[in-house]
């Protein structure tokens, strides 16, 4: 939704989507309806490269090199581990919602089903 998206909105790692704006229909509610401006990231995804289609279909197709997988592992740990820390939650982590620049960097986004934990320590 809109505003699980919005819980992402705060956030600044080089493995997560930016979110740059969002904007809302006066007055906001849970039903109003929401623009969200992000970076752009490319159109390539993780599902591309796992199984050569959209964009990856047009490239020569090699297999993934082990440097590489362990590239991608270990920016969507660092991206996982960053939104824990934020004590953000995606629930629909997946290679499609894993998107990967042209500097074959990977970005963990869509935080349409996300959810911002309390924090039983402070009471948040």
């Amino acid at each position: 939704s809109f505003w699980a998206e919005l819980n992402a909105a705060r956030l600044d790692h080089s493995h997560v989507v930016h979110i740059i704006a969002a904007s809302t229909s006066v007055p906001a509610n849970q039903d109003s309806l929401g623009t969200i401006i992000m970076e752009y990231v490319g159109n390539s995804t993780l599902h591309h490269v796992i199984y050569g289609t959209g964009s990856m279909a047009a490239k020569e197709r090699e297999k993934l090199s082990i440097a590489r997988s362990l590239g991608y592992s270990c920016n969507i740990v660092g991206g996982l581990a960053f939104l824990h820390s934020q004590l953000i939650v995606h629930l629909d982590l997946k290679p499609a919602n894993i998107f990967i620049t042209e500097q074959n960097v990977c970005k963990i986004g869509d935080f349409g089903c996300s959810q911002k934990l309390l924090d039983a320590a402070s009471g948040l």
